[in-house]
């Protein structure tokens, strides 16, 4: 069974709670199942369709104060999704492939825009007209976490899971919130307890999940604008994937000009 398959329809939650119609935002859950993708598959840790006249990326920032990042080492693929399987405004242009790396290592202090205590991200928009049709054979890292640290994620095909997505309570104004709250309790089941606000998981779109804090605010550097969730890599068993405590690495994008870059944040 699909996460979220006993959720209420959006339809539905706007009927219980109307005021949440501003606040309504599209998201795809790209649900993992463990697999072996092909390079034309959306998937984490598949192969990715990569120029082959574009170098690989290589990261050489340090682990920790006083150690020296060196040698360089190989980032490795975590997410390739096709445009045909989330679709949605978070495409810029005519790009049709989503590609996120990251260095299989923790960072104590990376430099911006990339998280405290996270690995260091590349992102790729790319379009298939301009890709081979044969994926690129990675480079093996040299520095690596050991498999067990959750940068190292197990090969999945993802399933998208298309749904309206509506904020944390706590950030709704005090009326809004108590009905979503009482929304909320009468709609949980025994695998989330929240089916409303927040969907849990990788995704595009939506709204940032907040494990560890209240909800924030995440402001472009360039021009102060708050950044929208662009996508979400969540921890999960299927993927072997954890960041953080067991939470989510997010990529936010400016929604004045997608040319101001990202922020990244782990929670």
């Amino acid at each position: 069974m699909l996460p979220y398959s006993t959720r209420p329809t959006a339809e539905a939650i706007l009927s219980a709670v109307p005021a949440l119609a501003p606040y309504a935002r599209p998201a795809v859950l790209l649900h993992p199942t463990p697999g072996t993708p092909g390079p034309c598959d959306s998937s984490v840790a598949g192969p990715l369709l990569w120029p082959a006249d574009e170098p690989w990326p290589y990261c050489s920032v340090p682990e920790a104060p006083g150690t020296s990042g060196l040698p360089p080492t190989a980032m490795i693929p975590v997410v390739q999704v096709f445009r045909r399987d989330a679709p949605g405004d978070w495409w810029p242009g005519d790009a049709d492939v989503f590609q996120l790396l990251w260095c299989p290592n923790e960072h104590w202090d990376p430099p911006a825009p990339h998280a405290d205590v996270s690995p260091v991200v590349e992102i790729r928009w790319r379009r298939t007209a301009d890709l081979p049709r044969t994926p690129f054979p990675a480079p093996a890292p040299l520095r690596q976490e050991e498999e067990d640290h959750g940068f190292s994620p197990s090969p999945c095909l993802l399933t998208p899971v298309p749904l309206t997505d509506f904020p944390y309570p706590g950030s709704l104004p005090d009326d809004v919130a108590q009905d979503v709250e009482r929304l909320v309790a009468a709609t949980a089941d025994d695998g989330h307890g929240d089916l409303v606000t927040r969907v849990a998981g990788c995704k595009f779109g939506g709204w940032p999940t907040w494990h560890l804090t209240g909800p924030g605010r995440v402001d472009c550097r360039t021009c102060d604008s708050p950044m929208d969730l662009l996508f979400t890599v969540a921890s999960d068993d299927a993927t072997n994937i954890n960041v953080g405590r067991w939470g989510d690495l997010r990529v936010f994008a400016c929604p004045t000009d997608t040319e101001h870059g990202y922020e990244f944040d782990l929670h």
